[in-house]
């Protein structure tokens, strides 16, 4: 037990990288579909590559989205209108008008302006009574068995069936049939026109103050009925029976085929062959994700191998990695066409942000391969998010420019859109069949990679990192350190600013963070903000404090500097990153000065050489070791009273290979070929900074 604990203590970074990459392999299965695919790739126009493809069982040959929609379409275009004719209306007209009338025919009679004398005869007008009154009735019953239809909304332009139900049963009918309001008046004015003036508008009066709707639309009927039709859409128009020779190689996949295919395709998703097929389904996926994940790691560790031994990076990684997968499987449940306005493009420009391009492209790559096993017929996807995926990692070089990312976006979204339609003329065969429609989703997918900004941002306060956008605000001059340093030490505030070009121009020779390197050189010697007269740079009066202390108090003063340094980054913030430079830029090296002096005033000595020597660390990357070759060389340069070809080559060579001497970039992954580069970039630009001029041969 005690051995395993040992174990797991010596290998506690190591064996927490693999339980990272064990965790993202299991959140990756458990987010994959538990379905099992076919095993064939097809494409509609393009050749069947297989061999004679038979039918093992029965399935029907399922309708297109596209052709279901369409029959969707067509019913809702053609639904038919369903009224309701309510019976109690007629019922309660007609009793009404015999009560209306009969009073309404006593008022009348008693009328002194009534002209019509005849009628004051108890036989005639009794007789005249029941006439009108019989006459009205009829007329009424007559309008209201027609029916009196409620006007609707859009009443005017319906041209479909309109179907009217009453006593359970419907029948079919027109809605020129029925009457409204001022077509029922009409009839009957039209039934008394003969009689007398002063009659025919107490008889109409008392029948037209019982016209009411006793026709209405349903809407609630009719798309319930809608609705059923839409229910009873077959999904298939046809089937294949066993034994039945759906595509012979090397036939060119038509519509009708690739109807058959696809519907094959389908059948199978569900489905589990024998007792433990859905256990199989399991296990052949955690082989497929482990052997992906697998590859990361073993590319990290071959190439990157620091990743693995920083588990808050690696964490970043792994962590972007499932966020875009997790996305993928949440746009997948609203539908497989959505999943071009996911920005996939997003992870490889995050990433470079962070990390070198070459870490960028192949994650971006895992990540696409990851997400094409999720979807069907996944070349198209797998090309198209590729392709997009290489041009923003290489047109994204200065990110922390806001009108780059927007160029940036516009020329992805230009990637997509060409390469969908080289895709689809191949498959369609003609620009008509083309879904414009996928062409908008790109769209959305460019304006979302502008989120880039605030998600890096995000992600910068949990991972602790550093963007090229923070760097960019940090290497501002006029940012508060920085400006105290400018007003406190100015002289060191100008051999930083030397030392930022000189590193930044080392470094883009041989392709590093140039931004990181100049920021970091900015920063390299503000702990000499706490003591600046101590250093020669910032000494004008002719006064040197070091005449006023002993060898090893100057050095002390002089090694301190790093130590201020950290601190003061520390107390205002300044990333880890940043802070490296300072601890790094004189590694382990000796103050030769008063090293010198103090051995020969004291030859002796046995701890001499530890009391003269820097804590380091040294220098463990490209840009930390460019700044101490650079901070040196420009420290030295300054000596040179008269600067010449020979004393710049000499001064540069003999300070660097001093250097690599003593073991100083031993711990950095720099070549001799770089070093060499870097020489060679020291030397023309101290040329330049000091106006030498070049030398011809004679």
């Amino acid at each position: 037990m005690r051995k395993i604990l040992l174990f797991i203590q010596n290998h506690q970074t190591r064996l927490s990288g693999i339980v990272l990459f064990v965790v993202s392999v299991a959140v990756v299965v458990y987010l994959n579909p538990r379905e099992i695919k076919f095993k064939y790739e097809f494409q509609k126009g393009k050749p069947w590559l297989y061999e004679n493809l038979v039918a093992d069982f029965d399935f029907p040959v399922f309708k297109t989205e596209e052709e279901m929609a369409a029959e969707k379409e067509l019913l809702k275009e053609n639904k038919p209108l369903f009224l309701e004719k309510d019976s109690q209306v007629k019922e309660g007209a007609l009793q009404g008008f015999e009560n209306d009338f009969d009073k309404a025919w006593d008022a009348w009679i008693k009328d002194k302006n009534v002209l019509e004398r005849t009628f004051r005869s108890s036989e005639y007008s009794k007789e005249k009574r029941n006439i009108l009154k019989a006459k009205a009735i009829s007329r009424l019953n007559a309008i209201y068995t027609q029916g009196v239809l409620k006007p609707f909304e859009g009443q005017s332009n319906f041209k479909n069936e309109v179907y009217l139900e009453q006593g359970g049963l419907s029948h079919r009918v027109k809605l020129d049939d029925f009457h409204n309001i001022q077509s029922a008046g009409d009839v009957l004015k039209l039934a008394f026109t003969k009689e007398p003036v002063a009659l025919r508008r107490m008889v109409v009066g008392a029948a037209l103050d019982q016209i009411n709707y006793n026709v209405s639309y349903e809407p609630v009927k009719t798309e319930n009925y809608l609705q059923s039709q839409i229910e009873a859409i077959v999904p298939a128009h046809g089937a294949v029976q066993e034994g039945e020779l759906i595509v012979a190689k090397g036939n060119i996949v038509d519509d009708d085929k690739f109807a058959k295919l696809h519907s094959l395709s389908e059948s199978y998703k569900g489905t589990f062959k024998g007792k433990y097929g859905l256990y199989l389904l399991l296990f052949g996926q955690i082989m497929q994700i482990g052997l992906l994940f697998t590859i990361l790691y073993v590319f990290i560790k071959e190439f990157r191998r620091p990743l693995l031994e920083d588990v808050s990076r690696l964490t970043f990684v792994l962590v972007n990695i499932l966020l875009m997968v997790g996305l993928v499987r949440v746009v997948l449940s609203f539908g497989v066409q959505y999943v071009y306005i996911i920005p996939f493009t997003i992870l490889p420009i995050v990433l470079r942000s962070f990390f070198d391009t070459r870490l960028a492209l192949f994650v971006n790559t895992l990540v696409i391969l990851i997400c094409g096993i999720m979807l069907p017929n996944s070349f198209e996807f797998i090309y198209l998010q590729f392709v997009a995926g290489i041009f923003s990692v290489v047109m994204v070089k200065n990110l922390y420019r806001r009108a780059q990312l927007f160029v940036t976006a516009g020329k992805i979204v230009l990637a997509y859109c060409l390469s969908y339609l080289s895709i689809a003329i191949i498959q369609e065969g003609s620009l008509e069949q083309i879904n414009w429609l996928t062409f908008a989703f790109f769209g959305a997918n460019g304006l979302l990679v502008l989120m880039c900004f605030p998600l890096i941002y995000f992600q910068e306060k949990i991972f602790g990192f550093v963007s090229d956008v923070s760097l960019l605000e940090l290497s501002d001059t006029n940012s508060p350190l920085l400006r105290k340093l400018a007003q406190e030490a100015p002289g060191t505030f100008q051999h930083s600013m030397q030392v930022a070009n000189l590193a930044e121009a080392a470094i883009l020779k041989i392709d590093g963070n140039a931004l990181l390197a100049r920021t970091g050189a900015l920063y390299h010697d503000i702990g000499k903000i706490s003591n600046p007269m101590y250093f020669i740079e910032n000494q004008q009066t002719g006064f040197n404090p070091h005449d006023e202390l002993s060898f090893e108090e100057s050095a002390e003063m002089i090694i301190n500097h790093v130590k201020d340094g950290i601190r003061l980054a520390k107390k205002n913030n300044l990333p880890d990153v940043l802070i490296d430079f300072i601890r790094t830029h004189h590694g382990t090296s000796t103050v030769m000065y008063f090293y010198k002096k103090y051995v020969k005033n004291f030859p002796d000595s046995d701890d001499a050489l530890a009391k003269f020597t820097y804590p380091g660390p040294k220098p463990f990357s490209k840009e930390t070791a460019a700044l101490m070759m650079a901070d040196s060389v420009e420290a030295a340069s300054r000596s040179l009273k008269s600067p010449n070809h020979e004393q710049i080559d000499k001064l540069v060579e003999g300070i660097i290979d001093h250097q690599m001497s003593i073991g100083q970039f031993e711990n950095a992954d720099i070549t001799i070929r770089e070093v060499k580069e870097i020489k060679k970039i020291f030397k023309k630009m101290l040329l330049n900074i000091y106006h030498v001029r070049v030398q011809y041969p004679e």
